[in-house]
């Protein structure tokens, strides 16, 4: 009986091993760990806090002594004008940009990239620390805190879930129903069809792009979000959608199998998925990001949603989508008409 039950779990082991399973159950661990290394600020009791200070403000000179005098908490750096701070500040090189307030010249108006996040926090309770050492007032020096993305917790997180769904349809679904269809020798059946190669892919890259577009849509009409450029926006989730599908529908191409095609797609998938999403809360994470298209697709999402930002002034991402679409359904053409793994 044991070795019955023994011998079942290794051929159940080999046929995960054929098909890349094992291989998925080691890669999804070791990717999130490597993602979540990269992240700064795990600790940001012990980290410093980058502030950016513009030079033509006027500052309390309290506050200034007490800002270059705490080098252990604070790394300062002035900046020209308010733009280049917030420039900075998108760039992931600052945490915080401290403002004059017009009203009353002792207080500061703290400007973040978001305003629920643990950087945040650790200013203001910073500053409010340090001005109990001064002064010994229980007040704080920052007034008010103004973020560049606005919006409610929904809709900060919605350009994630946009994401997330488009890469869903990209590198899974469609990889898997192409890899199905081979498998099956379905698609060997429609080419002796008058359906060309060319009218078959065109038909699934059109099917992902309609599911990705259906449920965004989906997105809007459950959380009521608006959009500023919906022009914009329409031509970038257009391309998106077609960038990915395209993609998923070349992965599909490289595998005999579903199961190949799952693994495949998980592969694919993470890496698309974390270091854009988590770019937000690291600045090694955005110096390695910009080299994938999930990323190209992801940073116009948060602007055009977040920041009421315009598709006219990121022309690059918007091309870059489209080559990277074109060049993947190309090779899954090259791939179909050698009949390749069929």
């Amino acid at each position: 009986m044991m070795r019955n039950i023994l011998a079942l779990v290794l051929n159940d082991l080999a046929v995960a091993f054929k098909n890349k399973t094992l291989y998925l159950v080691l890669f999804i661990p070791f990717f999130v760990f490597m993602s979540l290394k990269m992240i700064d600020q795990t600790n940001v009791e012990v980290s410093k806090i980058k502030i950016g200070l513009i030079e033509d403000y006027a500052y309390a000179p309290l506050l200034l002594g007490s800002v270059e005098a705490a080098e252990k908490n604070l790394t300062v750096t002035w900046v020209q004008n308010e733009q280049e701070g917030i420039r900075l500040l998108k760039e992931k090189t600052l945490e915080g940009v401290l403002l004059s307030n017009k009203k009353d010249p002792e207080q500061i108006t703290l400007l973040v990239l978001k305003k629920e996040s643990l950087q945040t926090l650790a200013i203001v309770e910073t500053f409010a620390a340090l001005q109990k050492a001064v002064e010994g007032s229980s007040s704080n020096w920052i007034s008010d805190i103004e973020t560049l993305q606005a919006g409610g917790v929904q809709r900060q997180t919605l350009p994630t879930w946009i994401l997330m769904v488009v890469l869903l349809v990209g590198f899974i679904i469609l990889s898997a129903q192409v890899a199905e269809e081979k498998e099956k020798k379905l698609l060997l059946a429609l080419l002796q069809t008058p359906i060309s190669e060319i009218q078959w892919l065109i038909a699934k890259v059109l099917m992902g792009m309609v599911l990705t577009i259906i449920a965004i849509l989906f997105f809007h009409l459950l959380g009521g979000f608006a959009v500023s450029d919906l022009f914009g926006y329409s031509l970038l989730i257009v391309a998106g959608s077609f960038c990915f599908s395209a993609y998923g529908v070349f992965l599909g191409f490289l595998c005999s199998n579903q199961a190949s095609a799952r693994t495949l797609g998980v592969v694919f998938y993470l890496p698309h998925l974390l270091p854009s999403a988590l770019s937000d809360f690291s600045q090694q994470l955005t110096a390695v990001a910009p080299f994938l298209p999930s990323y190209q697709f992801y940073e116009p999402l948060k602007a055009i949603l977040l920041e009421d930002g315009s598709m006219a002034s990121m022309p690059f991402e918007l091309l870059y989508l489209w080559v990277v679409g074109a060049f993947t359904f190309f090779l899954a053409y090259v791939l179909m008409k050698k009949r390749w793994l069929m």
